[in-house]
């Protein structure tokens, strides 16, 4: 029984996996939270309206 206890723990076959796995989830937990934050001000449009009339204005 002791020998599937070190075979289930100090297996590393998919650690590596499992960190990429973390990361993915931790930036779109970071990412949602923005959006969310972004959402409840006026920073984003602000943002893109600024954007748009830089790019008119050089079109022009």
């Amino acid at each position: 029984m002791l020998w599937l206890w070190k075979w289930c723990v100090l297996r590393e076959e998919g650690q590596g996996t499992v960190e990429y796995v973390l990361v993915i989830l931790a930036a779109a937990a970071i990412a949602l939270s923005l959006i969310q934050w972004a959402s409840h001000t006026s920073l984003l449009p602000g943002l893109f309206g600024t954007v748009l009339k830089k790019v008119i204005g050089l079109a022009k």
